[in-house]
């Protein structure tokens, strides 16, 4: 595919114009990852399907993460502008017939749908800033886009029950509709068009054997611990069926002409790099944020509708920092800001794992601002030291590649975390309740629907039972994410200025030719090569 643009030609306002549009996408996106979580009782109330509800959030969370690693390899090869606007068109149609569900099977097929389109917005979004700007600019951009995940993601629920509450549940979807337009306007009146080449080399068996493993894997952690025990013969079955999956895309894309995921980056130590800590801090992150309100609401004491609110703080925090951190790793390079982020992350999570019946609305508020701060530093750095770190042709590979890790550790951390409480939860509960009414009751969170009825009179043991369970996860959540400093200590360190410094003493020192022709070249030449040292940026080279 050749570019009709770059970022040394295009037109700033063009850019930004651009830049809106995909921005504005990406926030629907982030946004129905959380918002039905408010409005859900509403909606199983009018739809008349309980036995379905996890399967609201779990068709949704499936379909994004089965597109972000297709998303990225199809950009690569036909263009950001065409695939984002296909993401954008299944998200607003699966807005608008989800908002016109007469049952909850046709909600699920509808949140699939959105799912499917999310999962192309995002991606796409965030590797298009590698296009519109140079290297050393792009982490303040990523900053800006960390800091709207951030509040999209957090503002979700405080929207959606605000939305059911004013008006009908049909609105949190309505709502998308002329804002995806808007969004659809901007892409396709300033979006440049994009040369592509004759021919496509479209791995379409690798993209379908690795979409089979990932719904394996994420049904796995669904499932386990609670449809079915961690270690049973359907556990065994479906850990099988991930082996032999991953095997065969492995050897699939040893032999396809335009692999999915290209087998040379998991030897390239900055992807591999990025595509753990991503990993390790979505699976810390995602296991705190699935707890966190419940634990607000049952143990701090907190209501329901002020819930939302007190995650305000912890978005305050990531927006400090994501954005701080992306205007200052040009000067400071990447690794600083992960390791600062994982101390501070880390002591944040174990903040909250003091936190209990007494402690007051005022501790938690802190203590959120204090993680909140520890994650802006490290999401969208490591971002940009990934997108830094690819071939241009590469980009959308890439971003969709650690996209995905950072999700498949968001998925995962709900079952972990969930078999954590349930393990804690049988430990405190023999300390609690005499051992007569421990007997005939779930060692598990299960016992919390008895509480205020057969076993009311011992309500406040149990949730101090279950408020410290959840404190234990979050003291591992701590010790995970403090993993990051670890790996953070073998990511190459490039400023992302040093890649257009060390480009242009190449080409001096192999061609002679003066500074400033050099430096002319070079802006051609750095897009299509976003590292400059490919070579030694691989695991077997320090």
């Amino acid at each position: 595919m050749s570019d009709k643009y770059d970022w040394s030609t295009i037109d700033p306002r063009v850019r930004t114009a651009i830049m809106s549009g995909l921005a504005l996408g990406m926030l629907l996106a982030c946004l129905d990852s959380t918002i039905v979580s408010t409005s859900i009782s509403a909606i199983l109330e009018d739809l008349q399907g309980m036995g379905l509800y996890s399967w609201v959030f779990t068709a949704y969370m499936l379909c994004e993460t089965i597109m972000i690693p297709i998303a990225g390899k199809l950009s690569d090869e036909y263009g950001r502008r065409p695939v984002f606007l296909a993401g954008l068109i299944l998200f607003i149609g699966g807005s608008f017939a989800a908002s016109l569900s007469v049952d909850m099977t046709m909600f699920i097929v509808c949140r699939a749908v959105q799912g499917l389109g999310g999962g192309v917005l995002m991606p796409v979004a965030m590797a298009t800033v590698a296009d519109l700007y140079a290297p050393a600019k792009r982490g303040r951009i990523q900053g800006m886009l960390g800091a709207l995940f951030a509040v999209a993601t957090c503002l979700g629920p405080f929207l959606g029950g605000y939305i059911t509450d004013n008006f009908t549940w049909h609105w949190v979807f309505y709502i998308n509709i002329p804002f995806g337009l808007l969004s659809l306007v901007l892409i396709l009146r300033d979006f440049p068009k994009q040369v592509e080449s004759p021919e496509h080399h479209i791995d379409y068996l690798g993209m379908a054997v690795l979409a089979a493993a990932l719904v394996d894997l994420l049904l796995f952690f669904t499932w386990a611990g609670s449809d079915i025990a961690w270690i049973s013969a359907e556990s065994g079955a479906m850990l099988a069926v991930l082996a032999i999956l991953l095997i065969a895309f492995a050897w699939q894309e040893k032999r396809a002409l335009d692999p999915v995921l290209a087998p040379q980056l998991f030897r390239q130590r900055t992807f591999l790099c990025c595509s753990v800590i991503l990993l390790i801090f979505g699976l810390g992150m995602m296991g705190v944020m699935a707890y966190l309100p419940i634990f607000m609401q049952m143990v701090v004491g907190m209501t329901a509708s002020n819930t939302g609110e007190i995650l305000i703080p912890l978005v305050i925090g990531m927006m400090i920092t994501s954005l701080l951190s992306g205007m200052l790793v040009a000067r400071t390079g990447y690794r600083i800001w992960m390791m600062i982020g994982a101390i501070i992350s880390a002591i944040g999570m174990y903040l909250l794992s003091t936190l209990g019946t007494e402690s007051g609305v005022t501790l938690a508020v802190l203590y959120l601002f204090v993680t909140g701060m520890g994650m802006g530093c490290v999401m969208s750095v490591v971002m940009v030291a990934a997108q830094n770190s690819a071939k241009r042709d590469e980009v959308g590979m890439v971003t969709s590649g650690v996209s995905l890790f950072r999700s498949i550790g968001g998925t995962v951390a709900v079952g972990v975390f969930t078999t954590l409480i349930n393990g804690r939860m049988a430990t405190e509960l023999v300390a609690a309740l005499p051992s007569s009414v421990y007997d005939m009751y779930p060692h598990s969170i299960a016992i919390l629907d008895y509480i205020y009825s057969d076993l009311f009179p011992y309500a406040h043991q149990i949730i101090v039972a279950y408020g410290n369970s959840i404190n234990f996860a979050f003291f591992i959540a701590a010790l995970i994410v403090l993993l990051v400093f670890v790996v953070a200590l073998f990511l190459k360190d490039n400023k992302p200025h040093d890649l257009i410094d060390d480009t242009v003493k190449r080409l001096q020192e192999q061609t002679l030719q003066p500074s400033s022709v050099a430096a002319d070249q070079t802006a051609a030449d750095v897009p299509a090569d976003g590292a400059a040292n490919t070579e030694e940026d691989s695991c077997g080279k320090h």
